[in-house]
């Protein structure tokens, strides 16, 4: 299929400008294939993942679809979780720029309800929400969804993992019969299926295959480092490449910001982006970056999303990322316009088996690759010193500069000192101020060379991953999407923490990366959370046989057997 350009779509003057103003011409794989049905009112199951494009693929359909005379909620959009319901709800905005009447308001846990009650009397026609809080606004009243014209659920495989399923199926079933409905999801598993099969008529299904998200233009290596040495293994990578614009990506705010402190530090020209800076700042650092003031842009996946810079020479995964399709998006952002692309990523411990995942996933290679030497490093820089010096000619300043030159060497103080002598002296005084670091001293240990040993027995948690011990279980009626709703409303980050849940009867472990393990700790003092006074503690993950024994026994004769809803079609 012929790619879709957006001034041909039969859409409002309003919309076609809105997405003039974001940069649109033309639209991606999932967009070319379903914008054209969603308009047309048909039920569409689209199998694409994070960093397609599929937000404007069903908001473009939904904003046009909204009676900006009706003020009850007309379209309805599901999001796993708190962060891409703000990021949705943020993009339906931007569609929304020149349609003054059309409001969209997200919804989600973390946030003080009453808030939120407060912000639906404004009538919004676009609803973003996260089942849980939906459901909270449902049994309240404060949510009605009797004028619903299309339900779309956005990363439905994420909402089912989180074990949203009974809560969708009750949503499913209180919207009108009559209706749109729009499913978006990574996979296409069985119980994706039964859910478009019981909730969906006629719909159509499109793919997005992995080979459309390949970009071969990009070489693609990573590098074996020790958890200490990323920042030096960083600059030796930057140092030996011939570069205008990098671009490095971490997994956290935090971490983007040391990383770019630690460049600066270093004399590299380097800024952050990420969800704490201002949006007039990050304005001005996107700008500064597209024009090569700075040549090093350090920033978040999330931050990240929807810049558009055409000559980005490297991608840098300082981190490797936690989504498969994050590493897809990142590398993405180089090879641009038929020009060749690089990315480095930087690999520590135990992650080579999270890079190997992501091998699989893209089926391409990623070629391991190992330090250029301090001495290679320090050749790059000068060959680039000399190129740089050799472009420059100002005839009217090299005249002065002659004039001088000639001048001394026709004084006595000339006599012992040579011309490579002098040049010499001149170029150590040129590399001092540009390269700080130049003539350190090699540091053998940097790199790692071996292979991580497979640990024994069955245990495969990384190591950067610590387990918490939450003491809520099964007896508490808690699910896996109960865990999700507890970090969602105590412990709000811009990413997402939550990693392998284990339910037992009395308490629960949960992984969590080990740079956030104190703060979930201290969030979680003493909440309250379905009736339980929540305590957390950092473990080892190992079972602990006397925590709530007691408890467990008396409750395995008091509590009543959990019964599941049936499902209804």
């Amino acid at each position: 299929m012929n790619k879709l350009l957006f001034e041909d779509l039969d859409v409002s003057p309003e919309m076609l400008r809105a997405i003039q103003d974001m940069g649109f011409v033309e639209a991606t794989p999932v967009q070319s294939r379903s914008i054209l049905p969603i308009l047309a009112g048909r039920d569409v199951t689209a199998q694409a993942p994070t960093g397609t494009g599929k937000t404007c693929a069903f908001g473009i359909p939904a904003v046009e679809s909204i009676d900006p005379g009706d003020r009850g909620v007309q379209c309805l959009i599901l999001c796993p979780t708190r962060e891409l319901a703000l990021q949705t709800t943020a993009e339906i905005a931007k569609l929304c720029k020149y349609k003054q009447a059309i409001r969209a308001l997200a919804i989600f846990g973390g946030q003080p309800i009453d808030r939120q009650i407060l912000a639906l009397k404004r009538k919004p026609q676009i609803l973003v929400a996260t089942p849980g809080r939906l459901m909270d606004h449902m049994r309240r009243k404060t949510v009605r969804l009797h004028d619903l014209k299309t339900i779309v659920l956005d990363e439905a495989d994420e909402m089912l993992n989180m074990g949203f399923r009974e809560d969708i199926d009750e949503i499913l079933q209180s919207v009108p019969e009559e209706r749109q409905t729009i499913l978006f999801s990574a996979t296409l598993s069985p119980e994706i299926l039964d859910i478009t099969s019981i909730y969906q008529r006629d719909a159509e299904l499109i793919r997005v295959t992995h080979k459309e998200l390949t970009v071969p233009n990009i070489s693609q290596y990573y590098v074996q480092v020790r958890p200490d040495g990323k920042m030096d293994a960083m600059c030796r990578l930057i140092d030996a490449a011939e570069y205008r614009l990098i671009m490095v990506f971490c997994n956290t705010k935090r971490m983007v910001d040391e990383v770019t402190e630690g460049l600066m530090i270093r004399g590299y020209q380097a800024e952050a982006l990420h969800g704490d800076i201002k949006q007039m700042q990050r304005d001005k650092v996107m700008g500064r970056f597209r024009k090569g003031v700075i040549g090093i842009l350090v920033a978040t996946d999330v931050a990240a999303r929807g810049i558009d810079v055409d000559n980005v020479d490297i991608v840098l995964n300082y981190d490797v990322p936690e989504d498969q399709e994050y590493y897809v998006h990142r590398i993405g952002r180089t090879g641009r316009a038929n020009r060749q692309g690089i990315s480095y990523t930087l690999v520590t411990g135990r992650q080579i088996y999270k890079l190997r995942d992501i091998m699989r996933y893209t089926k391409s290679p990623i070629q391991p690759m190992k330090l250029p030497s301090l001495r290679e490093a320090e050749e790059m820089k000068m060959q680039a010193l000399f190129q740089e010096l050799s472009r420059e000619r100002q005839p009217e300043e090299l005249q002065l500069h002659r004039e001088y030159l000639e001048k001394f060497f026709s004084s006595e103080a000339s006599q012992e000192i040579e011309l490579t002598q002098l040049t010499l002296a001149l170029l150590e005084r040129v590399v001092k101020a540009e390269f700080p670091q130049f003539g350190e001293e090699e540091d053998p240990s940097l790199q790692v060379w071996q292979e991580p040993q497979k640990e024994r027995g069955r245990s495969r948690r990384n190591p950067d991953e610590v387990s918490l011990f939450l003491n809520i279980g099964r007896f508490d009626h808690v699910e896996k999407k109960n865990i999700f709703q507890l970090f969602e409303e105590f412990v709000p980050t811009d990413v997402h923490i939550v990693g392998k849940i284990e339910i037992r009867d009395t308490h629960t472990f949960v992984t969590v990366p080990q740079d956030y393990a104190p703060m979930v700790v201290k969030k979680l003092k003493n909440v309250s959370f379905r009736g339980r006074t929540v305590r957390a503690e950092i473990t080892n993950g190992k079972s602990r046989q006397n925590e709530g024994d007691s408890r467990q026994r008396k409750g395995r004769m008091e509590l009543p057997m959990r019964t599941r809803r049936k499902k209804t079609s």
